[in-house]
């Protein structure tokens, strides 16, 4: 009893005699003195820091180690004090960098850029770039940007294929708005999923990410911001068509309903049925296509309750015939009269985002995000079937904070997964179930000069791939004026879902084989690697005009790979191996403003992919070592709001090498690298008035095609019939022509 009594008298003394600086931090607005509310307060040399709270007044611990009290604000000249005594009252005025009556200032944003900020390696592209090119779903985003390489994964179903830092899809975690969206049973179509008009801006982060989005990442992160129905056009019309026979239309109505609430309705068709077989091998050129995709968007924001939310509908259908040009669906499925398939994809779901910042405190705010989707794909290849039925669910919650002061931040949440899949391939089923919760803390310091990290840590249960951890870690410095050094590693771990990310394996006649390694799924391990880079970004001036030039390295390490190996032309096989591919990346950048608005950049990548086979260690199939990568934009001064815009695009691949064909019968059999092969783009846009343009467009001027990328097309039930075998274009140049109309 005497403990206790004597603890609760003397515990108030020990509290309020710990030693405090107190005090209120102040600026000038019209010769007055007026509270500074978010300055941040630190001691130099410490990690001990506080805010000036909505009144200005701070309050920070003291001890005989600090001697000087730092005070600074964004715009304001940064001062040092000098304090000697405890629980001493500050009371100083900040002072502006600069005060004028009125500052105009005119510049061009840059339709591309890189940050020289923030810790990890992210490229911007805005709707500006996007517009350089017919851009008509996110697969065709990356014309006009090198750090993306698009190619088409088969000569039948059209599927662009993307590759970041030498791996394809699967391996970057691809998201809308920050949620997982191309994943599971839409990696082989999902990214023709995203109308291009619905994207108001893409990021691309190279390496392995943020902790925050997945454990799954490990070439890098595309995220895809989507229009918000608040800043879109209240009307937007945009008509398209190709000589291709493909035709398209997308509509955007937006309305703000009440001061807090607008709502959005976005449609998108586009429909191919013109059948062109240019290379006269029998079969079509590109798939008859029917697409119908809608979505229908909430927006809510509240200033004053720092509450902003976001909620959309979504439902696609999408259909496509591929094959013979003879084939008739109705007359010819499950027959050997023409070779021929169908794909029909219907896909429904929802996201939805709340978010809410502390009015009082504006760096502290909690998110909540949640999704779920049903994609259904009911399809077959010649005589081969594959359906799937993927059912999925995501939840994360985000806290993000400060400690002590704004240079210290974290961010830290709980995310859950779920999905559930159910396969036919051929005769065979495969049904799985994946649940995943995990918990993430990410840490980021920032000294407001020339140093930022930022590093990150995850821990995941999974029903099938166990508990595991996540490590991510990105850094940036900056030697001296106007560059960026930036180094980061990161661990991702993943399940394969190996037919539906390798489906143009259908179009063929090998057989399936896998080998049964006691794995989880298909009986397979599931993939581990680390991936680690650094980069160097440096602007400078020549002849008073901008430059800036930047030079990537990556390198990712497979711990344990599903490997798809094409080595055998009578098969495709499946099998894990440990330490089985290294892929290493060079990527150089380049880009000059020549004039005042014709800008040029360049690229030069260099891919050493290697991949340990069971025939032995060979370069990854069909990738390119080398690539070059041009592109010219020059826009004309509006006059009375007219305008012109011309844009051209030039890509340079180096040969690649087939998977090998040497057990084929001779007049069966290819070299054993492709050709090299340049193609140019180029677009026209004239700008009328604010609310209206048309723009013509040329794809592949050169005309480059592979004249034959189907292997013994004249006899498809054969045992030699193979459509993966594409290098290049096939269907040759292209022309279009579009309209885009809006009012604001």
């Amino acid at each position: 009893m005497k403990h206790i009594l004597f603890l609760l008298l003397v515990a108030p003394a020990l509290l309020f005699s710990q030693q405090k600086v107190s005090g209120s931090i102040l600026e000038l607005q019209n010769n007055k003195e007026v509270p500074l509310p978010f300055a941040n307060v630190f001691w130099l040399n410490s990690q001990v820091g506080s805010v000036t709270d909505i009144d200005g007044n701070f309050n920070i611990e003291f001890s005989s180690e600090y001697s000087k009290l730092v005070i600074s604000y964004v715009g304001y000249t940064t001062d040092t004090i000098s304090i000697t005594n405890p629980n001493t009252f500050v009371k100083h005025v900040l002072r502006s960098k600069g005060t004028l009556d009125e500052v105009i200032i005119t510049s061009r944003i840059k339709a591309t850029s890189r940050s020289y900020l923030g810790a990890e390696n992210v490229i911007n592209i805005s709707s500006a770039e996007l517009l350089k090119a017919a851009c008509c779903n996110l697969s065709e985003s990356f014309e006009t940007n090198p750090s993306i390489d698009v190619n088409f994964a088969d000569a039948i179903t059209g599927v662009r294929q993307i590759r970041m830092l030498g791996l394809t899809t699967p391996y970057t975690v691809i998201t809308t708005e920050n949620i997982p969206s191309v994943r599971g049973a839409s990696q082989a179509y999902g990214l023709s999923f995203i109308p291009g008009t619905w994207v108001e801006s893409i990021q691309i982060t190279k390496g392995a990410g943020s902790v925050v989005n997945s454990f799954e990442s490990i070439a890098g992160q595309i995220n895809a911001e989507l229009v918000k129905p608040s800043t879109d056009d209240k009307l937007f019309v945009n008509a398209f068509g190709a000589l291709g026979g493909r035709q398209e239309l997308n509509l955007h109505l937006n309305t703000k309903l009440t001061d807090t609430w607008s709502t959005g309705v976005y449609l998108h068709g586009n429909a191919r049925d013109k059948k062109n077989d240019r290379n006269k091998d029998g079969f079509l050129d590109n798939p008859l296509a029917k697409q119908m995709n809608f979505m229908n968007r909430w927006q809510y924001a509240n200033p004053k309750t720092g509450v902003v939310s976001f909620i959309s509908l979504n439902y696609l259908k999408d259909d496509k015939q591929v094959g013979q040009t003879g084939f008739v669906p109705n007359l010819d499925r499950g027959t050997t009269n023409f070779w021929g398939g169908e794909i029909e994809t219907q896909r429904a779901g929802f996201t939805a985002k709340v978010g809410y910042v502390t009015p009082s405190a504006p760096y502290q705010s909690i998110g909540l995000q949640v999704a779920g989707n049903r994609h259904e794909q009911n399809s077959y290849f010649g005589l081969r079937e594959y359906n799937i039925q993927h059912d999925s669910g995501y939840v994360s919650g985000i806290f993000n904070s400060i400690i002590g002061d704004s240079r210290h931040t974290f961010k830290t949440g709980i995310t859950a997964t779920y999905d559930d899949y159910k396969e036919l391939v051929e005769t065979t089923t495969y049904n799985r179930t994946e649940q995943s919760i995990g918990a993430f803390f990410e840490y980021s310091f920032d000294d407001l000069e020339n140093f930022t990290t930022t590093a990150g840590l995850r821990v995941d249960t999974h029903n099938l791939l166990g508990t595991f951890v996540t490590p991510r870690f990105h850094a940036r410095y900056t030697p001296w004026d106007k560059a960026a050094l930036r180094a980061s590693f990161g661990r991702g771990k993943r399940s394969a879902t190996i037919f539906t990310e390798n489906q143009s394996l259908f179009a063929t006649s090998r057989a399936i084989s896998i080998t049964d390694n006691g794995g989880p799924i298909y009986g397979l391990d599931p993939e581990i690697a680390w991936n680690y880079g650094v980069s160097f970004l440096q602007g400078f001036t020549v002849f008073d005009r901008k430059a800036e030039v930047s030079i990537d390295f990556f390198r990712t390490d497979f711990q344990n790979q599903v490997v798809v190996d094409w080595e055998d032309p009578n098969q495709i096989r499946f099998y894990n191996a440990q330490n089985a591919t290294t892929a290493n990346s060079l990527q150089i950048d380049l880009s000059y403003a020549i004039l005042e608005r014709l800008d040029f950049r360049t690229t030069y990548k260099y891919y050493d992919v290697k991949t340990d086979y069971a025939s032995g260690r060979l370069t990854r199939p069909l990738t390119p070592e080398h690539r070059f990568f041009a592109n010219l934009s020059y826009e004309t001064h509006r006059h009375k709001e007219a305008q012109w815009k011309f844009d051209a695009t030039y890509n340079w691949l180096s040969s690649q090498r087939f998977p090998s064909t040497q057990n084929n019968d001779a007049s069966f059999r290819l070299p054993e690298n492709s050709p090299s092969l340049g193609t140019l783009n180029a677009q026209i846009t004239k700008v009328f008035s604010s609310k209206f343009e048309i723009y013509l467009g040329a794809e592949n001027i050169t005309d480059q095609r592979q004249d034959n990328p189907i292997l013994d097309a004249q006899n498809p039930f054969g045992s030699n019939f193979d459509t993966t075998f594409v290098y290049g274009p096939i269907f040759g140049s292209n022309y279009y022509a579009g309209l885009r109309y809006n009012i604001n």
